[in-house]
């Protein structure tokens, strides 16, 4: 299989973005890249620092520069933070340059993967799940608009997930041959 345009991998916080981006860009023999991770390396500090320190919005701008120079490089798989296709501006980059990909996982299968994790800093919040739940109904209109989707399903292996990831692509002759 070759890949003629780079993946973006998109969806909520917890529905695998990382785990099965990784597991597609080492099927395909792609690297794999993830604009959280390069934004924290260009700034020397965490995603939660930067939302403390210099907030959403800088975060947003900063995020957008990322993906731009990610997707102008050879193709491989992208996975984005769980706010970066909600902007506009990346969904139109992400169309010219690339694919979406939207993995689409229920709330209580999201749930049950983040709760314990205290790294996303949206979700600090008196009430976690209702502040999912909310980012939820709010987001998922938009990952709607991708130009694939997954649906990520409970006890499924990521390879599982990415065999039926590959699948997906296969369907975009401009994507994966």
């Amino acid at each position: 299989m070759r890949l003629k345009k780079t993946v973006v991998m998109v969806g909520m916080p917890g529905s695998g973005k990382t785990a099965i981006g990784t597991a597609l860009a080492r099927r395909l023999g792609v690297p794999f890249l993830d604009s959280d991770e390069e934004i924290v390396r260009s700034a020397n500090m965490s995603i939660a620092e930067i939302f403390d320190r210099d907030g959403e919005p800088f975060f947003r701008e900063k995020e957008a520069q990322v993906i731009a120079r990610l997707l102008s490089e050879s193709p491989g798989v992208l996975s984005t933070g769980g706010g970066a296709f909600l902007q506009a501006a990346n969904r139109a980059a992400i169309s010219a340059a690339g694919v979406s990909l939207w993995l689409d996982a229920d709330l209580d299968l999201l749930w049950s993967r983040v709760r314990h994790k205290d790294t996303r800093p949206l979700l600090r919040s008196p009430n976690p799940r209702a502040t999912l739940a909310a980012l939820f109904e709010a987001r998922v209109p938009e990952y709607a608009k991708a130009d694939l989707a997954v649906t990520a399903m409970r006890g499924a292996s990521i390879e599982q997930m990415t065999d039926q990831v590959i699948e997906v692509l296969k369907t975009r002759p401009d994507v994966l041959e």
